[in-house]
C-alpha cells in the first residue's frame, strides 16, 4: 500500500496482486485493514486502457449534450426494469434530489416470466440510442464495463483472502445471472444547499468510480468531518456498498459519501453486484472479527440508509437497520426509496 499521495487517503497499487504469492497476500491484508477502517480508496496500476477510458468519457459527454427529446428516447420512466437516462432531480436519495443526469446501464438479461420472488422482475434488457444517434456507444460503453467486472472480480479475491476465507470464495457466493450497474453521470453546478449527490450508503458490493479530472467526491470521516476524495490521473476510487457491510457483520464499512461541484462534472461509476438471490448471510468468519465490532462504537453502531418510512418517523438517513434478506431485496428497497414515483407507475401494489 502507498498512502505517500496524499498521506490521509489510502492509495493501493493492483500490480502487487500480480506478483508472487507473499506480496499479494500482504496486499489483500493491508485492503482488509483499508476496508475495516476507511472503506475508501484509490487503485492505481489497474491495466485498463487509458484510450478506453477516454473514449468513454467522450462518449459521455456527447450523449449528455444531445437534445433532450434524443436523450428521451431511453427515458427510464419507460423501462419497467429502472434502466435508461433520467434529467436532473429525478432520483432522490435520503427523500432529497440529486443534481445530476444520468444512465443507468444494468447487466443485460432477457426478460423473464417468472414472477416471484418480485425483485426477479429487475432483469431485463437495457435502453440504448439507435446506433445512427450515436455509433459505437454501446460496442465502447461495454467494453469499458468488461473491464470494471475484471477489476471487481480481482478486489473481491483480494478481500476474501483478507477476511482468511478462500481466494475465490466470493466468485461461488456471487452466484449466476449477477446484476451489476453502471451510471453515466453529469453533474451541473451545484446549487447553494443542494448536493450533485445527497450524503448516502452505496446499495450493493463495492463501487469502481472514475471521477474525471473534476473534484467533487468528498467521504464523511470517522470523527464526522468530511473529507474530498483527491483526484489523481489514471486512477479509480473504490468504495464498499451495504452488502459486504452486513455480510462481514460490520467489520467492513460503507462509508457515507456525497457530491457537490462548482462546476460541470462528469463521472462513471460501476456497482459489482452480484445474482438477485444471494442471501446477505453472515460471512464464515472467525470470532476474531466479531470481537472487533464489538470494541468499536463506530463499527457496531453502523446503520443503513433508512427507507422513507423510517426516515419520517425520525430515523437517522443512515441509521436504519437492514431491510432485506437478498440482494434483490435490497436492490427493490433502493428503487422504492430513489424512485419512488418509478416503482408505483409499474408495480403500484409493491411499493415498500
Amino acid at each position: 500500500m502507498d498512502t505517500t499521495e496524499p498521506p490521509t487517503f489510502p492509495i493501493v497499487d493492483l500490480s502487487i496482486a500480480r506478483a508472487g504469492a507473499d506480496e499479494r497476500r500482504q496486499l489483500a491484508d493491508s485492503l482488509s485493514t483499508i476496508c475495516h477502517e476507511v472503506g475508501f480508496f484509490i487503485i492505481k496500476n489497474h491495466r485498463v486502457d487509458t484510450n478506453l477510458i477516454a473514449k468513454t468519457f467522450d462518449y459521455s459527454r456527447q450523449f449528455f449534450e444531445l437534445p433532450a427529446a434524443q436523450k428521451a428516447l431511453i427515458d427510464k420512466k419507460n423501462s419497467p426494469h429502472f434502466r435508461g437516462w433520467e434529467a436532473v432531480g429525478s432520483e432522490f436519495t435520503n427523500n432529497r434530489p440529486d443534481i445530476r443526469e444520468q444512465i443507468d446501464l444494468w447487466s443485460e438479461h432477457p426478460l423473464t416470466s417468472t414472477l416471484q420472488p418480485h425483485y426477479l422482475k429487475l432483469l431485463g434488457p437495457n435502453q440504448w440510442l439507435p446506433d445512427d444517434l450515436l455509433p459505437g456507444f454501446r460496442a465502447c460503453v461495454s467494453a469499458y464495463v468488461t473491464e470494471m467486472k475484471a477489476i471487481g472480480d480481482l478486489l473481491l479475491e483480494l478481500l476474501a483472502s483478507g477476511l482468511g476465507l478462500p481466494q475465490h470464495y466470493f466468485d461461488s457466493y456471487f452466484g449466476t445471472e449477477r446484476m451489476s450497474l453502471t451510471k453515466l453521470i453529469n453533474y451541473p453546478e451545484t446549487p447553494a444547499g443542494q448536493f450533485g449527490v445527497n450524503a448516502h450508503h452505496d446499495t450493493g458490493f463495492l463501487t469502481i468510480l472514475n471521477p474525471g479530472g473534476t473534484p467533487g467526491l468528498e467521504i464523511e470521516t470517522a470523527d464526522g468531518s468530511w473529507l474530498p476524495v483527491p483526484v489523481i490521473a489514471d486512477t479509480f476510487i473504490v468504495n464498499l456498498g451495504e452488502m459486504l457491510q452486513a455480510v462481514t457483520g460490520n467489520y467492513y464499512l460503507a462509508t457515507p459519501h456525497r457530491v457537490t461541484t462548482n462546476q460541470k462534472r462528469l463521472s462513471i461509476g460501476y456497482f459489482h453486484g452480484p445474482s438477485l438471490q444471494t442471501p446477505i448471510n453472515r460471512l464464515p468468519l472467525t470470532d476474531r472479527y466479531t470481537d472487533i465490532v464489538n470494541k468499536s462504537d463506530r463499527h457496531k453502531k453502523a446503520g443503513f440508509m433508512a427507507p422513507i418510512a423510517e426516515t419520517e418517523s425520525g430515523v437517522g438517513d443512515m441509521q436504519g437497520k437492514l431491510h432485506a434478506s437478498t440482494y434483490g431485496d435490497q436492490l427493490w428497497n433502493y428503487f422504492c426509496r430513489s424512485y419512488p414515483d418509478n416503482v408505483r407507475q409499474f408495480y403500484p401494489d409493491l411499493m415498500n
